[in-house]
């Protein structure tokens, strides 16, 4: 079951969706997994940083980062395919090769990549399914990692074969690492929406568990108020 494009749901089928949902176990929200921090990281560094990561829906990805302590910015957008079919109509359709993605600025005095990356696969998303997360099927889901440097792939490959040796997951870790080519930011109704739509029945199923899952296991890096792109539009 995939979202309705453009997730312009009446209340009255986002209520059916989300009633259907509790029926099938499959369709729920993704427990988070305690993990290992990883061995290796990348190196201090000094100045604004980016990462992109890919695991399903962006709102819920947003979301968890935008309550992350040392991020500057969490913004919403598609990463794997070209300019011309940025767009949402046409990346659901899933022959696009993007993935909904969200670019990541951060502080790297304040939080390091591997540790960007160990929410990632703890409480963000579920690394073990393949070109879908929870109820979201179809490759624009995909888990994956867009790196931004050599030292980033080494470290991206590095944590998934340690957690992969660790066995902290029941199934092998799918997530595919490569070179980030360009970033498009989603359309503005894209963003904030964790913020925005707190009661929305997908925000509230399957990502604010996510956020909670945050507060839960990495309470040295969660912040109440979020980190938004839009600030002065929104309210909690």
């Amino acid at each position: 079951m995939s979202r309705i494009p453009f997730r312009t749901l009446s209340l009255f089928a986002a209520t059916a969706a989300l009633a259907f949902s509790f029926t099938v176990p499959s369709m729920a929200a993704e427990d988070a997994v305690v993990i290992p921090a990883p061995a290796m990281d990348a190196a201090p560094a000094s100045g604004i940083q980016t990462a992109v990561v890919a695991g399903g829906c962006f709102w819920g990805v947003q979301g968890v980062f935008q309550h992350t302590a040392g991020v500057v910015n969490a913004v919403s957008g598609y990463a794997g395919g070209t300019k011309a079919t940025a767009d949402y109509q046409t990346v659901s359709s899933g022959r696009t090769g993007h993935a909904e993605s969200v670019e990541i600025k951060y502080d790297p005095k304040k939080i390091t990549y591997g540790k960007i990356l160990q929410i990632y696969f703890s409480v963000v998303h579920d690394p073990t399914q393949l070109n879908r997360q929870g109820p979201d099927v179809g490759p624009q889901y995909r888990s994956a990692i867009f790196t931004t440097s050599d030292e980033q792939k080494k470290v991206a490959e590095a944590y998934i074969a340690q957690l992969n040796a660790a066995r902290v997951f029941n199934k092998p870790i799918v997530t595919k690492v490569g070179a980030l080519e360009a970033f498009y930011p989603a359309e503005a109704y894209h963003q904030d929406y964790l913020t925005l739509h707190p009661n929305q029945p997908y925000i509230a199923y399957n990502d604010i568990p996510k956020v909670e899952n945050l507060k839960k296991l990495f309470a040295d890096n969660y912040i109440e108020k979020p980190t938004l792109v839009n600030a002065s539009k929104a309210t909690n």
